[in-house]
Order: C-alpha cells, then sequence, then structure tokens
C-alpha cells in the first residue's frame, strides 16, 4: 500500500536557481540572451561548413555534428526555464520531466562522445595514412555512432529512473529535471542509477589518455607541437565541458553542493553550447577564412 502511494507522483516543482523574486527578470533577460546567441552561433556555423567547400572534411563534418548538439541540449532545457523565471510556481508534470531527463541524457551522452571522437581525428592528421583511416563512410560511422550510444543509455537511465518511488518531497533543487536532483527525492535504492549516470566519464577517460600517450610517442618536436596545436581548440572546449561536468557529478552529495552544482549545470548545459562556436571559430584559421569569403561574397 506504501509503494502504491509513492508511485502516484504526478507533478515535481523546480526550485530554479534562486528564490529572489528581484532576480527573476534580470536572469530571464540574461539566458534568453544567451540563448538567442546559442541559436544563432551553431546555426550558423553549420550553415557555414555546408556552404563552404573549404570545410567539407571529416573533421569539419563532425564539428558541424557538435554544433547540432549545441543546438539541441539547451533547447530541452532552456525554454522550460524561461517560463519559469515568468511564474510564481514552477512546476512540472511528471510525464514532461521523465521527457525532459530522456532527451538531455540523449544530448548529453551524444557529445560526450562526439567530443572524444572528434579528438581522434586532429591526431590522425599527423600519420600519412589519415586519408584512408578517417574515410566519409568511417566518419559517417562515427556520428550514427555516437547517437547511438546517446540513446541507448538515455534509454537505459530513463528506463531505470521510471522504477524509483519518489517519496521525500516533490521539489527538485535544481531548474531542470536532473538525474542525481531526482535521485535525491528517491526512498528507494539508487545504486544501479549511479552507476550507470557515472559510467560515461569512466568510458570516455581513456580515449583522451591513449591519444595523449600517442602523440607524446612522435618521434619529431615539430610533429608533437603540430599535433597539439591542431588540438588547442579541441582541447580548449572538452575542459569547459567536462571540467564543470566533473563538478556536478563527482562531487560529494549534500544540499550545499547540490546548489554550487546548479551553477557549475549552467556552464555544460547553456555557456558552453554558446562558446563552442566562439572557440572552434576564434581559433580556427579555415573557418576564419570561410566566413570572410562568404561575407566578402554576400557583400558584393
Amino acid at each position: 500500500m506504501a509503494e502504491e502511494n509513492h508511485s502516484t507522483v504526478t507533478e515535481f516543482i523546480l526550485a530554479g536557481l534562486t528564490d529572489k523574486p528581484e532576480h527573476q527578470l534580470p536572469l530571464f533577460l540574461l539566458f534568453l540572451g544567451v540563448y538567442v546567441f546559442t541559436v544563432v552561433g551553431n546555426v550558423g556555423m553549420i550553415t557555414l561548413i555546408g556552404l563552404s567547400s573549404r570545410l567539407h572534411t571529416t573533421m569539419y563534418y563532425l564539428l558541424s555534428s557538435l554544433s547540432f548538439i549545441d543546438l539541441c541540449q539547451p533547447t530541452v532545457i532552456t525554454p522550460k526555464m524561461l517560463v519559469n523565471f515568468m511564474m510564481e510556481k514552477n512546476t512540472i508534470s511528471y510525464p514532461e520531466c521523465m521527457t525532459q531527463l530522456y532527451f538531455f541524457i540523449v544530448f548529453a551522452i551524444a557529445k560526450c562522445h562526439m567530443l572524444s571522437v572528434m579528438a581522434y581525428d586532429p591526431y590522425l592528421q599527423v600519420p600519412l595514412l589519415y586519408n584512408v583511416i578517417m574515410s566519409n563512410q568511417v566518419c559517417s560511422w562515427m556520428v550514427v555512432g555516437v547517437y547511438s550510444m546517446g540513446l541507448i543509455r538515455a534509454t537505459v537511465n530513463t528506463t531505470c529512473m521510471l522504477r524509483v518511488l519518489f517519496c521525500k518531497d516533490d521539489i527538485i533543487n535544481h531548474y531542470f529535471c536532473d538525474l542525481f536532483p531526482l535521485l535525491e527525492l528517491s526512498c528507494s535504492s539508487t545504486f544501479i542509477n549511479e552507476v550507470i549516470g557515472l559510467s560515461s566519464s569512466a568510458t570516455i577517460s581513456p580515449s583522451y589518455i591513449f591519444i595523449i600517450a600517442s602523440i607524446l610517442h612522435i618521434c619529431s618536436t615539430e610533429g608533437r607541437y603540430k599535433a597539439f596545436s591542431t588540438c588547442s581548440s579541441h582541447v580548449s572546449a572538452v575542459a569547459l565541458f567536462f571540467g564543470s561536468l566533473a563538478f556536478m557529478y563527482l562531487q560529494p552529495s549534500s544540499v550545499g553542493s547540490m546548489d554550487q552544482g546548479k551553477v557549475s549545470s549552467v556552464f555544460y548545459t547553456i555557456i558552453v553550447p554558446m562558446l563552442n562556436p566562439l572557440i572552434y571559430c576564434l581559433r580556427n584559421k579555415d573557418v576564419k577564412v570561410a566566413l570572410s569569403k562568404l561575407l566578402g561574397n554576400k557583400s558584393l
């Protein structure tokens, strides 16, 4: 009977970023501006890569896929958050919450693996067999694999979440339906959910260790410098994303750490998707040349 009562959750309340009414409008305007900039930047990057023949390579095909993920991930979260800034009670229904969680995990896991896949591309530009190894077909299969991993892991995580019993409270101490804030409300065992939620970092980190070790084994100093300089933009994007992600998911669970985690969540869910087009554009000569040519042609 008690279990039956636990399963009658119909909606949650999102605590949001702040409980101070005077901060709601400034935050609404701030995140609206960030979201607009994110949409314009990532759509612009996808369009630029599509229109510029100079950028029709596997590296930029992967970059356009990353831009698509960076467009979708904040879209799952930001519109609802903007609406909540204007509401007195920030409620979200149970089905809507599980749907948001599912698509958030899809794009979060896809982004983790996309960043990992992209790390191989600049590394493989050093060996002579690059054009053989990184064919269009191999690149396409990599992208299919990235989205497949996102869909599979999201399905597993969300299915496990549907089995969780909520009995402590209905207030999610977050601004969207994230995995660990939801688990904080559980009165049933969450061990499996936590293991599955943390498994991504364990499968991705070895990729970067392998790539760095392989570059260090390049005999010539010039070769090592070329490899690292090619990876510089990507390393910046990876550091921002995984740094803020680790701060949220790898710290001790407590109310205080969850409040701090909301700040880091803003970075990897909203700020980093906005910054990635700038990182790859400003630190990439090919993108800057293609952009100047495209703008030059349109100005004629």
